[in-house]
């Protein structure tokens, strides 16, 4: 039996619904390929880490531009990201935030959802966060912020645990 815990809050809103299973969806496409890849013997997992940090990197030079003309820091930054319209999707929290550092929780993965409807193992859904994962890291690097993932709801913890600090 799986110890990954992942029950949503947010329940009736309907555009969240909405956005959540466009997100599971391509969920479920992610680990489609990575099993096919794997059962005809090909090893996909550096290519999706590789590609999805890519997309992330490229998204994340776009955030940044949006504060070309603001003060820019862990804060700001925070506010931002849960500020924005996927934060009821994923239940995000802004736990602490100040000029260096920031901590944000997610407490709903729709993605997550995906691989368990799939039958995913407790390894295999890991891997799968690991590799979407590579989005935020890409995302955080682009903006320009130091990123730390403290733990998954895919690892069997409460939340998602971000970590963002300032670049000094």
């Amino acid at each position: 039996m799986s110890k990954v815990k992942n029950e949503a809050h947010i329940t009736d809103d309907y555009a969240v619904n909405v956005r959540r299973a466009a997100i599971e969806h391509r969920g479920k496409w992610a680990a489609a390929f990575y099993k096919e890849a794997k059962e005809q013997g090909i090893d996909l997992e550096p290519i999706m880490r590789s590609a999805v940090r890519k997309v992330g990197l490229e998204a994340g030079e776009k955030e940044r531009e949006l504060f070309k003309d603001k003060e820019f820091n862990a804060k700001t930054y925070a506010e931002y990201f849960t500020g924005k319209a996927l934060s009821d999707t994923f239940e995000k929290k802004l736990i602490s935030a100040d000029e260096n550092e920031a901590v944000v929780t997610l407490n709903y993965c729709a993605l997550l959802k995906a691989w368990q409807k799939m039958g995913l193992s407790d390894e295999e859904m890991d891997l799968m966060c690991q590799i979407a994962m590579e989005g935020d890291r890409g995302i955080a690097e682009g903006v320009g912020m130091d990123f730390e993932l403290e733990g998954t709801l895919a690892q069997g913890c409460e939340c998602c645990t971000l970590r963002y600090k300032t670049r000094k």
